[in-house]
C-alpha cells in the first residue's frame, strides 16, 4: 500500500508541475524567438545536445549506485547508505569536475560542429555558461538521488518545477527589456546553483544521518557489484548519448544550424511529453526497486504489465494527437516558417512512439538490475545509428538522420530489451509481450487512422479549428481504447490504484468519502 501511495502521490505532483513548466516554457519560446533570431534558436539547441554527449562523464554511475540503495533503504540500514552517499557524493564530484574539463578542451573546435557558423558574438562565452551550468548540476545531484530512491520523488519535483518556473520568468522579462541571450542563459546557471543548494539543505534535514562524516567503508563484495553494474551502464550511456544526443550536431553539420532551431521546437513538445511522461515512470521506478527486493517475480511481473499497458496508452494518445495537431500548433505558435514537411514530421513521432514504449522495459530492467546482460546492445544501437544517419542524410537530407535512429531502435533495442527483462528479471519467455506489442501497435494505427479521417473534415486556418481538432485528437481514440480495453485486467488493476488513491486524498485533506 506504501509503494501505491507514493508512487501516485509523485506522479500527481510530477503532472501538475510539468504541465505549469510547459506551459511557461511555451510563452518563453514565443519571446525567444520574437526577440531573438533563428541562428540563437539553433545554438540553444546544437550547445544543449553537446552537453548532453559530455554528460557521458556521468557513464552510468548514478543509476548503478541507486540501485543499490533499494535493499539497504527497505531496510533502514542507515551504515550502509552512508556508505553509498559517501561513494555517490565523490563520484559526482569528479564526474563535474571531468565535463568541466572536456567542455574546456571542446572550446577551440566549436566551428567543426556548425556548418554555416553565425554572425553571434560572444559564442565561446555562451558555450562555456552552458558547460559551467551542466558541471554545477553534479556537485548536488546525489543528495536529489537519495530522496528519489526513498519514493519521494515529489520534494525533487516541487523544487525543480518551482524553479523552472521562476527561470521562465525572469528569462522573459529579461528578453523582453534587453533581448540578450547571455544575461538569458546566465540565469538558468544562477537559478541551477540555488536550487541544488536548497534542495541539498532539504535532504539535510529530512535524513540528517547523511551529514554526519563518520560512515562505514562498503565491503568488498558490494564494490564489486557496484563496478559490475558501472560497466554495464558505461555501455548504455554510449547508446543513449549517440542515438538521442547527436540529431542537432548532425543537422548543424551537414544541413543548417537554423534547421537546428526548427527542430527544437518539435524538440520541445517530444521532450515535455517525454518529461511528463518519463516522470511517471520515475515515480515508481524507486517502488519498483522495493518490489523487486521484497515481492515476488510473478507480482513484479504483473506490476510490470500494467505499467507497460499505461505506457502504450499514453504513447499511442499522444503519438496520434501529434500526427494531426504537430504543425498546426507550431504554425499558431511561432509560424509556418517553423515547421517541417508532414513526412518528416511523422518519422519523428515514430521515434517518439518507439522509444516511449521502452520506457517500461528500462524502468524495470534499472530497477530490478538486470542492465549487465544487455550491455553490449548498446554499441550495436549506436554504430547502427551513425551510419545509417550518415549514409541517409548525404541521399535524402535530414528525414535520413531521423530515420538513423528508427532503424537502430528496431534492431536492437525493440527486441534486446525486453528479452533480457523476461528471461534474467522475471524467468520467462517474453513471447506473450512481443504478441501484444504488435496487437497494440496495430490498433493505434487504427485508431489513429479513425482520427485523421476525422480531422482532415476539419479546416487548418484558426485556433478554433485547432481546437476542434484537439478535441477530436482527445476523444475518438480514448473511447476507442476504453471500449476495447475495459474489461482488461490490467486496466482494471490500476482503475482500482485510482480509486485508492483518490481514498486517500480525500481522508487526508478531511473531505468525507
Amino acid at each position: 500500500m506504501s509503494r501505491i501511495l507514493n508512487s501516485m502521490r509523485n506522479i500527481k505532483y510530477a503532472i501538475c508541475g510539468q504541465a505549469t513548466g510547459i506551459i511557461v516554457s511555451f510563452f518563453n519560446r514565443m519571446v525567444f524567438v520574437r526577440m531573438l533570431s533563428a541562428e540563437y534558436l539553433g545554438l540553444n539547441g546544437l550547445f544543449i545536445n553537446i552537453l548532453s554527449i559530455l554528460s557521458f562523464a556521468e557513464l552510468g554511475i548514478g543509476s548503478a549506485i541507486t540501485y543499490s540503495m533499494y535493499k539497504p533503504l527497505s531496510e533502514r540500514d542507515e551504515p550502509k547508505l552512508k556508505a553509498l552517499m559517501g561513494l555517490y557524493k565523490l563520484t559526482y564530484i569528479i564526474i563535474g569536475v571531468i565535463i568541466s574539463l572536456l567542455g574546456l578542451i571542446l572550446t577551440p573546435f566549436l566551428g567543426v560542429f556548425i556548418n554555416d557558423m553565425p554572425d553571434i558574438t560572444y559564442i565561446k562565452y555562451i558555450y562555456l555558461i552552458y558547460v559551467a551550468n551542466t558541471a554545477v548540476s553534479y556537485f548536488f545531484s546525489y543528495k536529489r538521488s537519495y530522496v528519489i530512491a526513498d519514493q519521494k520523488k515529489y520534494i525533487d519535483t516541487v523544487y525543480r518545477y518551482g524553479f523552472y518556473f521562476v527561470l521562465n520568468i525572469m528569462q522573459i522579462l529579461i528578453l523582453l527589456i534587453t533581448r540578450s541571450f547571455i544575461f538569458y542563459i546566465s540565469l538558468q546557471l544562477l537559478t541551477t546553483v540555488v536550487e541544488n543548494i536548497l534542495i541539498s539543505r532539504k535532504v539535510d534535514r529530512l535524513y540528517p544521518f547523511l551529514i554526519e562524516r563518520n560512515y562505514e567503508q562498503l565491503e568488498k563484495k558490494e564494490k564489486e557489484i557496484i563496478v559490475k553494474n558501472v560497466k554495464a551502464m558505461i555501455l548504455h550511456k554510449i547508446g543513449s548519448v549517440v542515438v538521442m544526443g547527436t540529431d542537432n550536431l548532425l543537422i548543424s553539420k551537414f544541413i543548417s544550424i537554423v534547421s537546428v532551431g526548427i527542430y527544437s521546437n518539435y524538440l520541445l513538445i517530444i521532450n515535455a511529453l517525454n518529461t511528463v511522461f518519463g516522470l511517471i515512470f520515475q515515480a515508481v521506478t524507486a517502488s519498483v526497486g522495493n518490489l523487486g527486493a521484497t515481492e515476488t517475480k510473478e507480482k513484479s511481473k504483473f506490476i510490470f504489465n500494467s505499467i507497460d499497458f499505461v505506457g502504450f496508452w499514453l504513447y499511442a494518445f499522444a503519438s496520434i494527437s501529434l500526427v494531426n495537431l504537430f504543425n498546426p500548433f507550431i504554425k499558431l505558435w511561432v509560424g509556418s516558417s517553423y515547421t517541417f514537411p508532414l513526412p518528416v514530421v511523422l518519422i519523428i513521432i515514430l521515434n517518439f512512439y518507439l522509444s516511449g514504449r521502452r520506457k517500461s522495459v528500462i524502468t524495470f530492467r534499472d530497477a530490478l538490475g538486470v542492465f549487465w546482460h544487455d550491455r553490449y546492445k548498446a554499441i550495436f544501437e549506436a554504430g547502427v545509428k551513425i551510419a545509417v544517419s550518415l549514409i541517409l542524410v548525404n541521399k535524402i537530407g535530414i528525414s535520413g538522420i531521423f530515420i538513423g535512429t528508427t532503424i537502430s531502435t528496431i534492431t536492437t533495442c525493440f527486441w534486446i530489451e525486453p528479452y533480457v527483462l523476461y528471461k534474467h528479471g522475471f524467468h520467462s519467455s517474453p513471447k506473450l509481450y512481443f504478441i501484444k506489442y504488435i496487437s497494440d501497435t496495430v490498433l493505434m494505427i487504427i485508431a489513429g487512422y479513425i482520427t485523421w479521417k476525422v480531422t482532415s473534415t476539419i479546416s487548418d486556418v484558426g485556433v478554433l479549428s485547432f481546437i476542434y481538432k484537439m478535441l477530436v485528437c482527445l476523444i475518438v481514440p480514448n473511447l476507442l481504447f476504453l471500449i476495447i480495453f475495459w474489461k482488461n485486467n490490467e486496466f482494471k488493476y490500476l482503475l482500482s490504484i485510482l480509486k485508492i488513491s483518490m481514498r486517500h486524498s480525500l481522508q487526508s485533506t478531511g473531505i468525507p468519502k
